[in-house]
């Protein structure tokens, strides 16, 4: 009998204040070359430009991560704007080393260590953090935000690397 354990989870992602203030720059600044570009038709192409500009910052501007948990697998995909698609990052539960929260002392020992850090959280640092870290095969730490449906399903796959004090 195989036993495959499906969890989802949605989580989005505060906007910083440097990509919303881009974005409201850019719709302002195409907004008025258009408006210059009635009269002077030549503007009309620096209204086309910071239009194209601003619909990136429009896409960046609203990200949300949505986790997935299949057979031992943890699978990130990153929706910007509720409309597009992209494959973030798949990890695999037997090459991590730990996932416990953020601000758990048994982390200690991993955090000196060097490595890439991929943050898929909200961030945004609540009182209680519900952030955790999972570290794999010692260089990579992932910072998460998954419920606890997901933190239950992992803990039943490695139930010694798996703390949620």
């Amino acid at each position: 009998m195989v036993s495959e354990t499906y969890v989802e989870c949605l989580i989005a992602r505060k906007p910083s204040f440097a990509i919303r203030l881009l974005k409201t720059i850019l719709i302002m600044l195409t907004v008025c070359f258009v408006l210059i570009g009635i009269v002077f038709t030549p503007v009309l192409l620096f209204a086309i430009v910071t239009g194209i500009g601003a619909y990136f910052a429009y896409m960046n501007a609203d990200i949300e991560y949505e986790y997935l948990y299949l057979d031992k697998e943890i699978s990130i995909d990153k929706v910007m704007a509720k409309s597009k698609r992209k494959k973030a990052a798949t990890y695999d539960i037997n090459h991590m080393e730990i996932l416990a929260p953020v601000n758990s002392h048994r982390l200690d020992s991993y955090k000196n260590r060097n490595g890439k850090t991929a943050d898929y959280s909200s961030g945004i640092v609540e009182q209680p953090d519900r952030r955790y870290m999972m570290v794999l095969d010692g260089d990579v730490k992932v910072i998460l935000e998954p419920n606890e449906e997901m933190i239950k399903a992992i803990q039943t796959i490695a139930p010694r690397k798996v703390f949620m004090d």
